[in-house]
């Protein structure tokens, strides 16, 4: 009787230890799991740093204002988005080839697709529209941040990515209150507060995400 009540006795602390062992292993993989995005948060940094860094120094005294080459802002907001695209491509990784982490990724695509190709008709009935170069060089600069700046807000949501949430909302303000620095001044706001934000979420995400 005495070696039954002893075996029973022991039982709850063997679940108990294996409980545990169970939920440490399943925390280790997904911290293993989990994905990083520190590339392309880097990749955006350097691009806005110096392609908006290069922009500002194009348009700075200009007498009248007449705004960036047309091709040069092209290039450098594909090349910046095409970073969030990066972002979309990590995710098959960790996130798996189909069903509904598929369809998600194709969602984030084509929501970023949209909203670049939302902004570009936007500037262009703008001009039909007659609006100043003034406008158009405040809208051109702010823009393609705040589509980069909403696309990361959207897809933090999935996976309660908290870093990628706060750029997100970081970057919507830098848009919204970098245009009132005018069409020169908004994109030195955009390159500094814009470029070193992202610069700043590639350096601390893996340590957030190690924490």
């Amino acid at each position: 009787m005495k070696d039954g009540a002893d075996a029973d006795a022991g039982t709850p602390m063997d679940v108990q230890e294996a409980a545990v062992i169970m939920q440490d292993a399943g925390d280790r993989a997904r911290q293993e799991l989990r994905l990083s995005h520190r590339a392309s948060f880097l990749t955006w940094g350097v691009i806005l740093l110096l392609g908006y860094g290069a922009m500002w120094l194009n348009v700075r005294g200009q007498q009248p204002f007449h705004g960036v080459n047309p091709g040069a802002f092209a290039a450098v907001t594909l090349l910046a988005n095409g970073a969030a695209l990066a972002t979309v491509a990590q995710a098959r990784a960790g996130s798996g080839i189909g069903g509904a982490s598929a369809l998600r990724r194709r969602i984030h695509f084509l929501s970023l697709i949209a909203g670049l190709a939302g902004m570009f008709v936007l500037e262009g009935a703008l001009y039909r529209a007659g609006a100043s170069r003034v406008v158009i060089g405040i809208f051109e600069a702010a823009a393609p941040i705040l589509v980069a700046g909403l696309f990361y807000l959207a897809s933090s949501a999935p996976r309660l990515d908290w870093p990628m949430c706060a750029l997100g909302v970081w970057l919507v303000a830098v848009a919204a209150g970098g245009a009132f620095a005018g069409p020169v001044g908004i994109w030195a706001v955009g390159a500094l507060a814009g470029g070193l934000a992202f610069l700043l979420a590639g350096v601390v995400e893996p340590v957030l995400h190690r924490a």
